[in-house]
């Protein structure tokens, strides 16, 4: 196995991000890449973006794989290289760019899978001084680029672009409509279930709350003053635990 990228950054816990890394070479000049139709302005100016210019942005975003980055390796922003990516006579520029971007997903893709191999270099702190690194592997990390590198073996389930492919009648999707379906019907009891448990709660309650109303009244046409409201929810309370007590 091939050593871990070199990290750039000062605390190794940083460096767990693409361009924490030392960037991909530049594309050679003969790259396929590079041999795109560039715009060309009808009226070029000393600022405009100029077929070498755009051929140097690309191979930077191919090597980076962000675009400010590579914006600031030709000295233009962000704002006129979009401008130019979308007029017309710049379909090569702007198909070479989603080349380039493609290029950068990748290196991010590798990265991310030389994480879940190698791990996270983390340090190791005491008192307020380093005192060395260890490798952390992310089991959750992994785990993720196994589903989506054999999503067969580990995916669990297909993605939704693989379902658009399969008939209607295909044996995956029935066996995934009957469950998503069982699901559903299960989902529905349960709700069913719980509304039923939470109508009769309410109703206990408020059958009790008007059993305590009613005795309080008794109790004030008896003429018992000392607090009605206590003596009542004893009654209630008292008629409850003779009514659980009594053989059904």
């Amino acid at each position: 196995m091939s050593p871990p990228p070199r990290s750039t950054r000062k605390t190794p816990r940083q460096a767990t991000s693409l361009v924490a890394f030392e960037p991909a070479p530049v594309p050679e000049d003969d790259d396929p890449l590079l041999a795109f139709a560039p715009y060309l302005h009808p009226c070029p100016r000393r600022n405009s973006i100029t077929p070498d210019k755009q051929r140097a942005f690309i191979a930077a975003l191919a090597a980076t794989g962000i675009v400010s980055q590579a914006a600031r390796t030709i000295g233009k922003s962000l704002e006129a290289l979009y401008k130019l990516r979308a007029r017309r006579g710049a379909e090569g520029f702007a198909a070479a760019w989603e080349q380039a971007a493609e290029r950068g997903l990748d290196r991010l893709e590798d990265c991310a899978l030389e994480l879940a191999l190698v791990g996270e270099e983390l340090p190791i702190v005491s008192a307020g001084k380093l005192l060395g690194t260890y490798r952390k592997h992310n089991f959750a990390h992994l785990r993720f680029m196994l589903s989506q590198r054999r999503p067969d073996r580990y995916g669990g389930r297909a993605r939704p672009a693989d379902l658009l492919a399969l008939a209607p009648d295909d044996p995956v999707l029935v066996k995934l409509r009957a469950q998503w379906l069982a699901e559903y019907e299960a989902e529905q009891d349960r709700m069913t279930e719980a509304e039923r448990l939470a109508n009769e709660a309410f109703l206990t309650k408020l059958t009790h709350r008007y059993e305590v109303l009613r005795q309080k009244a008794l109790a004030i046409e008896q003429g018992v003053w000392f607090d009605a409201e206590a003596a009542a929810a004893a009654v209630c309370d008292a008629g409850n635990a003779a009514d659980h007590a009594a053989p059904d």
